[in-house]
């Protein structure tokens, strides 16, 4: 079992508003210090409840890179990055790059956004979210492994793309997934899971292995070759029980990672 942490980057993180760079810096490498195995960072412009103020963060990639120079042992991953929000050739190469700057540390956490308020301010499409994720999949996961890319699809495309120079290591790509399409692509194409969140286990998280393990079954993939992680709040008892329903955030707590 492995341990991480989210790293607090939005104004909903401190009391005192959103976290300064050095805080996060401050923040990640106490996490190494005492022990943790991985940091982690959303890849949100903010967050727009139905009520109340916009919670804004620092932009997800940025902070990543700057993490891989701030640190030395701890795993650094994105819990996940939108794939509508950067071109897929564009974030393996950062990937690969990022990667070199941590010493083969990066974990590359993808997902196919959800916020439609992120996408309406910054005039990102999010009709058809899957299918892009799908194409940015076959594009960026094929492209880690060295192999040269030609692509033709709906929404992106690439020719003889190829990362010079080539990443040192097979980089993990993590999926965070539930839907059975959004599954089925994980079980064909990634290295890690990530279902979230949750407090204690329950018959929602065992529901969402289950799903998982059909998956892996349909596509003919050993459930041995897949890493599974899950989301968890962690939260102070003397704040007493979240509400159901409740979006990390809404309520105080920190955000864990756990994996096997």
């Amino acid at each position: 079992m492995k341990i991480g942490v989210i790293v607090p980057a939005a104004a909903s993180d401190s009391d005192g508003g959103r976290p300064s760079w050095p805080a996060i810096a401050s923040f990640a490498r106490a996490a190494e210090a005492h022990g943790l195995d991985s940091v982690w960072m959303f890849d949100h412009f903010f967050h727009k409840p139905p009520s109340g103020p916009i919670d804004g963060q620092l932009e997800a990639w940025t902070v990543v890179s700057a993490l891989a120079a701030a640190t030395e042992r701890v795993e650094i991953g994105t819990l996940v990055l939108c794939s509508s929000f950067r071109h897929p050739s564009m974030v393996a190469k950062m990937a690969a790059t990022a990667d070199e700057v941590s010493g083969g540390r990066l974990i590359l956490g993808l997902g196919a956004g959800w916020h439609d308020a992120e996408y309406d301010a910054f005039g990102f499409p999010k009709d058809r979210r899957v299918d892009r994720f799908e194409e940015a999949l076959a594009i960026i996961a094929p492209l880690l492994r060295g192999e040269t890319v030609t692509f033709d699809g709906e929404h992106f495309t690439a020719r003889d793309a190829v990362l010079e120079p080539a990443p040192s290591r097979d980089i993990p790509v993590l999926v965070a997934a539930f839907g059975p399409r959004m599954l089925r692509l994980t079980a064909r194409h990634a290295d890690a899971w990530n279902t979230a969140w949750f407090g204690e286990p329950d018959e929602r998280l065992r529901g969402r292995l289950e799903a998982l393990d059909a998956a892996l079954a349909a596509e003919g993939r050993d459930p041995a070759t897949l890493e599974r992680t899950v989301g968890i709040e962690v939260r102070d008892p003397s704040l007493g029980a979240a509400e159901p329903g409740d979006e990390p955030g809404d309520e105080p707590g920190d955000l864990a990672l756990a994996r096997r």
